[in-house]
């Protein structure tokens, strides 16, 4: 596995969560039935941030499909779940690929499955699902792809809840003069065919995610989950220079001199602990009007 990655997803997950919308998070949850046990689609969940951020959400009885293409991340749902889970009180038990978790009223019903999200083919995914949710990835997905995603969520009737998703929007403070560059470079990266159905959104997505859900019926809101990252998030802050130093190499490798003396002067703004970094981002929820 790619431990970049996955500790990349743990570093975050703090950060998401201070980011988040709790109101959207409770307008979504409303929606939900309360008489049944709610059916959760977690689409590319990574190492399971958004499990262990929504089940406080959702009514009491639940039951979880979450998904990934990276079978080594799915793996580390258990080890993480687990820890949170006992810093919360709850019981956590483990079978294969199946987990419970469970409180004094929380009974909350976890299976993972390895698949390949390119296409989303397989329907079998979405049957009798109430809710379908992602965190930080519809900006890497292509507008057929959210096309196919709204269509799916329509055929069963689930509600959605997409969070933190990038809109283009970063400041860094202090400044240095090609702050401006860097991002624009990092904007068009975004725009990048990301393996999930051709040219990625990246920072349109919120705007064609939300005709796409429009357009088959929905009724959709968003609303913001900035990044505001201090001195706490120094580790953060560096894995994101990182990132954003790789991607605007790869668009103009020609200025990697130029890029390469930005990213040491940022990386000593965040060594003196004085680096403040501000990434723009919207949740997105949509619902089905009651009939």
């Amino acid at each position: 596995m790619n431990e970049t990655l996955s500790r990349w997803l743990q570093l975050r997950e703090p950060a998401d969560i201070a980011s988040r919308s709790e109101s959207l998070s409770r307008t979504i949850a409303a929606t939900m039935p309360r008489a049944k046990p709610v059916h959760v689609l977690d689409l590319a969940t990574g190492t399971g941030t958004n499990l262990r951020y929504l089940s406080g959400f959702l009514p009491d009885c639940q039951h979880w499909l979450i998904v990934d293409s990276n079978a080594e991340l799915l793996n580390k749902v258990s080890v993480l779940t687990s820890s949170w889970a006992s810093a919360q009180n709850f019981k956590f038990k483990k079978n294969i690929d199946r987990y419970l978790i469970s409180g004094t009223t929380l009974k909350c019903h976890i299976e993972t499955l390895n698949l390949d999200l390119r296409k989303l083919d397989n329907v079998e995914i979405f049957k009798d699902r109430d809710l379908v949710t992602a965190s930080a990835l519809l900006d890497l997905t292509s507008e057929q792809w959210l096309h196919t995603l709204a269509d799916r969520c329509r055929s069963v009737g689930a509600g959605v809840l997409f969070a933190i998703t990038y809109t283009g929007g970063s400041t860094c403070s202090p400044q240095e003069p090609e702050d401006d560059m860097i991002r624009n470079l990092l904007n068009q990266h975004q725009k990048t065919d990301k393996g999930l159905g051709g040219p990625a959104e990246g920072p349109d997505a919120v705007n064609c995610a939300s005709r796409c859900f429009k357009n088959v019926g929905y009724s959709v809101q968003t609303a913001p989950s900035h990044w505001m990252l201090g001195n706490n998030e120094h580790d953060l802050q560096r894995m994101l220079i990182d990132s954003w130093t790789v991607a605007a190499i790869q668009m103009e490798p020609a200025k990697v001199s130029l890029i390469s003396h930005w990213r040491f002067r940022r990386i000593q703004h965040i060594n003196a602990g004085r680096s403040r970094i501000v990434v723009s981002h919207l949740d997105l929820a949509a619902w089905l009007p009651r009939k």
